[in-house]
């Protein structure tokens, strides 16, 4: 039988599951809704987790231009299906996203996105800093990994505190999205553009 989208959307607000997922269920159920919701709970499909290994080829770019033209970025974020690129929530993390990075300027999405020279050179100064300080070597690697902590929830776009809520970390935002929607959620890439900066190269 034919789905309607009205039905999808119900049983998507009620479940939280992605779209495919409710279409087939409905039509299982022949367009039943709280059949189809105890369906998916017996198969089981309301985690986020198990979610990772999805294809994401749906979503948005956004752009965010700040300080009367001085600042410009743009964001990609996708998901899995048309359907939840196109939501008010969707768009709206987008655009956060957009402005976090014309805020913060992370060198990265992730720790795995940062060049290793960088991180070498980060490690080589927070060791001759504690050195000089006269910390004993023993204690120097930990002073060494604690201020990398520090120094990744500043360069890493994932674990900067959120600018509209500095409680919750971006990840924390992406997790919140990603099980509101039921599909794997990332964020692709980004690019930030600053006046009179130079080309790195």
């Amino acid at each position: 039988m034919e789905i309607s989208t009205a039905l999808i959307k119900e049983l998507r607000e009620k479940t939280g599951v992605g779209i495919m997922d409710c279409k087939q269920a409905l039509q299982e159920c022949d367009g039943d809704v709280e059949k189809a919701i105890e369906l998916l709970r017996k198969k089981g499909i309301a985690t986020a987790k198990k979610r990772g290994g999805r294809t994401t080829s749906e979503g948005q770019i956004q752009s965010y231009i700040h300080a009367g033209g001085k600042i410009g970025v743009l964001v990609e974020v996708n998901c899995e299906t048309d359907f939840t690129g196109k939501t008010e929530d969707f768009t709206s993390f987008v655009k956060d996203i957009a402005m976090q990075v014309a805020a913060t300027n992370p060198l990265a999405i992730d720790r795995e996105g940062i060049p290793a020279h960088i991180l070498e050179k980060e490690k080589e100064i927070y060791a001759t800093q504690a050195r000089e300080s006269g910390k004993p070597e023993k204690v120097i690697d930990r002073i060494v990994e604690g201020k990398l902590k520090k120094f990744y929830s500043e360069a890493c776009l994932l674990e900067q505190p959120f600018i509209k809520n500095p409680d919750i970390t971006v990840q924390d935002l992406l997790n919140e999205l990603i099980a509101k929607t039921g599909e794997n959620i990332i964020i692709r890439r980004f690019v930030r553009y600053q006046l009179g900066e130079a080309d790195e190269g």
